[in-house]
């Protein structure tokens, strides 16, 4: 029998899933790859249906090479539209600040220090669009006034994922955070217009804008 076509037990799939945690932590996978990765590993059936899962990361309990990317702790706006993306290296916290501006982050390609990194976004008279991938816990919180903080498209994070957390505050200003699926399209524009073509948000706040109660006589 071919040594990889054993099937696989629940202990064996967490603790692949655990390895990937680790190389996230290291820095080698980004926050879309590990979503991407968990994924396969809790549908795999095989030791064969792990070969993806695997592919080009050591042995998880490898000292981890220093990194030498700093981390991304500000992301400030005046008066502009500012694009962040990329491999982007997130700490603990971090902080957007968009004041009359656009601003948006794209965390697909990020990576995080450890497994919970806290994103806080304080707008003034403005726009930020957070983009994350599917797959990934988001905890979205916190206040806006004369304006709305929406969280669209699918919460489905997978067991034992990374955690995102978004803490808002904003005056006449709108914070989205987009839930990105896999194999989404790099353009933003496209992606917002996929999304909102097939999804309502997750959950929605609008500050300053609620009906008012019927006068009473």
């Amino acid at each position: 029998m071919d040594g990889k076509s054993y099937r696989l037990s629940d202990a064996e799939r967490d603790k692949v899933i655990e390895d990937l945690r680790e190389h996230l932590v290291q820095g080698r996978l980004t926050l879309e790859e590990f979503s991407d990765r968990v994924d396969v590993a809790l549908r795999a059936r095989l030791g064969s249906d792990l070969e993806p899962v695997r592919h080009e990361l050591p042995d998880a309990s490898l000292q981890a090479a220093p990194s030498m990317r700093g981390r991304t702790r500000f992301t400030i706006a005046l008066i502009a539209h500012v694009v962040r993306r990329g491999r982007l290296r997130l700490g603990k916290r971090s902080t957007a600040i968009s004041v009359l501006s656009d601003i948006d982050l794209d965390l697909r390609e990020a990576s995080v220090d450890g497994l919970q990194s806290t994103v806080t976004v304080l707008a003034l008279v403005g726009n930020v669009d957070v983009y994350v991938p599917e797959g990934i816990d988001v905890d979205v919180g916190g206040v806006t006034i004369f304006g709305h903080r929406r969280d669209w498209g699918r919460d489905v994070s997978t067991p034992g994922a990374a955690r995102i957390r978004i803490r808002v505050l904003g005056l006449l200003a709108t914070v989205d955070v987009w839930r990105v699926p896999s194999g989404a399209p790099v353009d933003l524009g496209t992606v917002i217009a996929q999304i909102r073509s097939s999804h309502r948000p997750a959950s929605a706040e609008t500050a300053g804008d609620r009906a008012l109660p019927p006068p009473t006589c």
